[in-house]
């Protein structure tokens, strides 16, 4: 209180009385004598903190508290992140009581603090360092709980942040994340800071050396960027990507988020990044973060072509014509049967990729066990062995237009359909990539006749194929030449014809 030093040296020194000084300052006699004790015995010692509007909320942040000391560390909401799930209850209070509460509930129920450490304060050029590093976090996807690996990116000038979901760790995710990172950012830092990630470092050498992994260094080209790898169980060198591990897990994790896919995910994730980046900058307080990375981002170097971060492996086709990649089964042309073949995987897709050409090519699962066909990769084992188009793996699941299917069921009904069906399925694909929708259509005008056969529907085929090449020659204009100069005729030098006939 200000006027503690004023009201002892009016009553000790000058001697004036409590009641005087009680009457001038405006203060009650109790007040004043405490304040002329105040060097022997504390003016005020609240031994209670009145919380009147935290009062009705204090059972449910109880409740919230006991819940998340059963949760692990890495889930529990902080004090600032219960505040504000009180605030969406319509607490109208302040974050004092608040954090008094929870650090009070948590010295009784024995939960402490980690010791803190010092550090030097950094200052970063903008357009200069981002700071890269994963953290396990735990969603609710396709409504199953499941721990996924979230890739975090910081630019440490302007704090901008980019967050991507992965089911695991593994390359080409690493690779995927960063060409999302500089497409989100609209540039490219100068250097990137990293642990000793095993999908980045292959060796640590003496001091800051490394041994860059090679597929790594051929992103980095890409990009022209300078990977830095810390040192050693140092997370201190890239401080400002750690800290935002734990802010992201308290705001974007505590509760936890549920969503249908990865893509739902990852779409609400940059959401976020961008709503979170009109937060005033830790250090340009006048600032946000947002007004920050909009000076910062012409300074970073411009992205050219998207870097095509897959992964390469060499396998062998199986004689069911499958390669195996992550637990999954993709198959691939039946003429690579039991050969050699390259195999990029990138976080989206699978290639397949042969005498320098791609010969298949299927969107990735990130399940186990799964089976994933192509079923006109096995129309040539088809043309010799019709009768696996019943029970094949890959035609059970083949997901023909209606029209086709009845079609299908008909056929193989009669005296050798299957191999009726397959000449039917040979014909398409030898019209390339409009061959299955005339099959359709010869389809749907075979239904129409009522008399459902194989040859019907290729007399359809071969009907529709041909008034399509007519109808392509039709639209062709021919330019005919004409002449300049007409010549003249002559009628008498037919009648010398007729009388030299007449002579011989």
């Amino acid at each position: 209180m200000e006027f503690i030093a004023e009201i002892r040296r009016r009553h000790l020194v000058s001697g004036e009385s409590i009641s005087s000084i009680a009457r001038s300052l405006k203060l009650s006699r109790p007040t004043v004598r405490k304040a002329v004790k105040a060097q022997v015995e504390p003016l005020y010692q609240r031994q209670r903190q009145p919380t009147p509007k935290l009062g009705e909320f204090q059972e449910q942040l109880t409740d919230w508290l006991a819940l998340d000391a059963r949760l692990p560390k890495r889930q529990r909401r902080t004090a600032q992140r219960l505040f504000e799930c009180l605030q969406i209850e319509d607490y109208q209070g302040s974050y004092g009581p608040v954090q008094r509460f929870v650090m009070n509930w948590k010295q009784q129920a024995g939960i402490r603090s980690t010791t803190k450490q010092a550090f030097v304060p950094l200052v970063f050029p903008a357009g200069e360092t981002c700071q890269f590093d994963w953290s396990h976090e735990v969603v609710v996807l396709g409504g199953v709980s499941q721990t996924i690996k979230l890739a975090h990116f910081r630019l440490a000038y302007s704090r901008q942040m980019f967050v991507a979901a992965y089911p695991r760790e593994t390359q080409e995710m690493v690779l995927d994340a960063h060409v999302r990172a500089f497409a989100f950012f609209g540039g490219v830092p100068k250097r990137m800071v990293y642990d000793n990630l095993k999908t980045v470092v292959d060796a640590i050498l003496v001091g800051k050396e490394r041994q860059f992994n090679r597929r790594f260094l051929a992103l980095a080209n890409h990009y022209l960027f300078e990977p830095v790898a810390c040192t050693p169980e140092s997370g201190w060198e890239k401080g400002q990507v750690e800290k935002q591990v734990g802010n992201i897990r308290e705001w974007l994790f505590t509760p936890t988020p549920k969503f249908q896919d990865f893509t739902a995910l990852n779409a609400w994730l940059a959401a976020r990044c961008l709503e979170l980046a009109g937060r005033q900058h830790p250090q340009q307080t006048q600032l946000t973060i947002t007004e920050c990375f909009a000076e910062e981002q012409p300074l970073l170097n411009a992205v050219g072509a998207e870097f095509d971060g897959y992964v390469e492996k060499t396998l062998r086709v199986s004689s069911t014509c499958l390669i195996r990649v992550d637990h999954n089964r993709y198959s691939v042309p039946a003429e690579w049967a039991n050969r050699v073949v390259s195999v990029r995987v990138t976080a989206a897709q699978v290639r397949i990729v042969a005498d320098s050409q791609l010969i298949a090519e299927h969107s990735r699962r990130l399940g186990r066990d799964q089976l994933i066909c192509d079923p006109w990769h096995y129309l040539p084992v088809l043309e010799k062995k019709p009768g696996a188009l019943r029970h094949g793996a890959p035609f059970q699941t083949w997901d023909l237009p209606m029209s086709i299917k009845v079609v299908r069921d008909h056929i193989l009904k009669q005296d050798k359909g299957d191999r009726a069906f397959v000449e039917l399925l040979l014909m398409a694909r030898a019209l390339g990539d409009g061959g299955l929708d005339t099959l359709e259509v010869a389809c749907d005008l075979t239904l129409q006749t009522g008399v459902v056969a194989a040859a019907v529907v290729l007399n359809e085929m071969r009907r529709l194929t041909e008034s399509t090449h007519t109808k392509a020659l039709t639209d062709i204009k021919l330019s005919i030449p004409t002449l300049q100069l007409e010549p003249m005729a002559d009628c008498a030098r037919y009648d010398s014809l007729r009388s030299l006939q007449h002579e011989h």
